[in-house]
Formats: structure tokens, C-alpha cells, sequence
């Protein structure tokens, strides 16, 4: 049984993300395009600027690391924004020493054909010397499976926003060279577990049909052409299974919206939006053997979720809270 949680830091909008700077300091985003950098110790909030975002529906200032290259700090933000007439998902960095004037570099544009406000994915994780990148399909879905774009894809880059020259499709001919894998809906979650060297994701399906995958080089994870899912007013989506597309190692009918993910000690920690809640699942050689629920009695829509170098429990709200709980 955990703990209730307390609650750290309190906004009147969604805290789409947020990192740790120090067992004292945060940095924190509020989806209309607020960077808060957050002192608990002092409670001082101090709004920090960043590069023009363009909030709308689900779009916004989105996911947001601090990563130490060579000893320097860096900021790094993902946020949707107008470019070439498209809604696209952008990746930026700014050295950070303290909540000042940041000095923002555009590291990479996501290449979309929407005007829609939905489905951005925009999670970051970092492994080794890369970063993954998760792009949701933008209200497009058919587009997932167009390599051309990179809408509905998940991408790896080198620490600079480059294509590295081992990812899968940097050969294919008319393919974007940042995609390691393909057909997801709107994978809104990323994590990585150094001991069994497996990537996770979670992607929202439309009716049902949520999806936790272990994310494979190259691999088609179907979208719109498999999925548990339905369409909103009754039918089902595709088939359930084709030859030559990745399954999910779990699946939530009817959906419970998971966004941010965590691990730790061999569970997966899954905040999520409708169904209001934290969901523990175990995973025993990369197969879940039991899930629970946690922090039902919030009743709050649950967007991220962080373990602390102190193994502590930190989640953020649609409702503006950043909480922290023991494990």
C-alpha cells in the first residue's frame, strides 16, 4: 500500500512534464508554454523563456530532460509549432547554469502533413550517446506507415538531432533516416531499462486498444492496419494480428490513456489520463506477470510520471499538480 502523495507544486494548467535538476530543483512544463524552473526548498518559481510554441488542443510545450554532454547541462524541450504551414513537433536544446536567459538551438522538425492538434506523442528518453523521440500520427493515421513523413514513428537521434548512420531506413530511398520504428498511433511514453537493455512504450489506441510495446529497430508496430481498437462509434479498426507487424506484450480494452512512463525494480509505472490512475506492471523476462492500480482516489488525470535518483515517486496532473510519493 503506498503512501498518499504530497503535492510539491501547484498550477492552474496542465503539467505536461517535468526533471530533476537536483534533489531540490525541478524544471517543469505547463502545456501553454510555460519552463518553470521550481525550488521545494524555497518554493520559488521562476518562469524561464523559451522558443515560440504554438498551444493548441493537445499541443504545446510538451517533454523536457536535463542531460550533462562533457560536463555542460543542457535544457532539452519538445514543443509543437507552425512551420511550412503544418502543426509539427519541434526538439530544442539551451546550456543551462541557473534560471536564466536561455539561449535556445532548433535541433530538429518533424516532418508532417496536419494541421490537426491531436496526437504529437513528443516523450524523449536517452540512451548511450542517442535520444529517442516518439511522434504521434497527428490525426493522420494511414500516414504511420508512410516513411516519408514522420508523423506516427518513433525516432532516434544522435545528442545533436541527427540521423546516425546505423538507424534502419537511412538507405531506403525517399525514407526520413531519423525513424527506428513505425505504425504507432500516438505513443505519448518512453522509457528504457539499462539492466535488460529493452526499450518500452506506451501509445493510446483509439477505442480501446492501448498498447504497452517493447520498441524494436525497424520494426512495424501496424497502426492503422492492426489494433485492438475501435473506431469511436462502434466499428473495429483493421485486423488484430498481420504477418510481419509487431504485437504489443499488453494490451487495455476498454482504455485507460497512458501517457508518461517509469521503471523501476522491475515494474513499469504508467501514468494515465481517463481511467485516473498509476498503473504498476510487472515485468519478469520482458513479460508482464501482474498489473495494480495506484492513486485511484486522486481522481485526477495523471499526464507523467519519475523515479527519483532517491527512489522516490514524483507524478504530474492535468490539474496542475506535481506530486511525490514513497515507493
Amino acid at each position: 500500500m503506498f503512501p498518499k502523495p504530497i503535492s510539491l507544486f501547484k498550477t492552474d494548467d496542465v503539467i505536461w512534464s517535468f526533471d530533476f535538476i537536483n534533489d531540490s530543483e525541478f524544471l517543469i512544463t505547463e502545456r501553454s508554454g510555460k519552463l518553470i524552473h521550481f525550488n521545494k526548498k524555497t518554493s520559488k518559481k521562476t518562469n524561464l523563456n523559451v522558443p515560440k510554441v504554438s498551444a493548441s488542443g493537445q499541443g504545446g510545450l510538451l517533454d523536457v530532460h536535463l542531460k550533462k554532454i562533457n560536463n555542460t547541462n543542457y535544457i532539452y524541450i519538445t514543443f509543437s509549432q507552425k512551420h511550412l504551414g503544418s502543426l509539427t513537433t519541434v526538439l530544442a536544446r539551451a546550456k543551462f547554469s541557473g534560471p536564466k536567459q536561455l539561449d535556445w538551438e532548433v535541433l530538429f522538425r518533424a516532418k508532417v502533413k496536419s494541421n490537426s492538434s491531436v496526437h504529437f506523442g513528443s516523450r524523449i528518453v536517452f540512451v548511450d550517446n542517442h535520444l529517442f523521440m516518439t511522434i504521434g500520427d497527428r490525426g493522420k493515421r494511414k500516414l504511420a506507415q508512410d516513411l516519408s513523413l514522420h508523423q506516427g514513428k518513433i525516432l532516434r537521434l544522435t545528442l545533436n538531432g541527427k540521423a546516425p548512420k546505423d538507424n534502419p531506413f537511412i538507405n531506403i530511398k525517399n525514407a526520413q533516416p531519423e525513424i527506428w520504428s513505425y505504425g504507432h498511433r500516438n505513443p505519448q511514453g518512453i522509457i528504457y531499462d539499462n539492466q535488460s537493455k529493452t526499450l518500452y512504450s506506451t501509445e493510446f489506441g483509439p477505442r480501446g486498444g492501448d498498447e504497452l510495446n517493447i520498441i524494436k529497430k525497424g520494426k512495424n508496430y501496424g497502426w492503422p492496419l492492426i489494433s485492438y481498437g475501435s473506431e469511436y462509434w462502434g466499428p473495429k479498426i483493421g485486423k488484430i494480428k498481420m504477418d510481419g507487424m509487431e504485437q504489443p506484450i499488453t494490451y487495455w480494452v476498454p482504455s485507460i490513456s497512458p501517457s508518461g512512463l517509469a521503471f523501476y525494480n522491475n515494474s513499469l509505472y504508467i501514468a494515465n489520463l481517463s481511467s485516473e490512475h498509476i498503473r504498476k506492471v510487472n515485468i519478469k523476462n520482458k513479460v508482464v506477470t501482474g498489473q495494480s492500480k495506484l492513486f485511484e482516489s486522486l481522481e485526477q488525470r495523471i499526464r507523467h510520471v519519475k523515479i527519483s535518483k532517491d527512489k522516490k515517486l514524483y507524478f504530474s496532473t492535468d490539474e496542475g499538480h506535481l506530486y511525490r510519493a514513497e515507493l
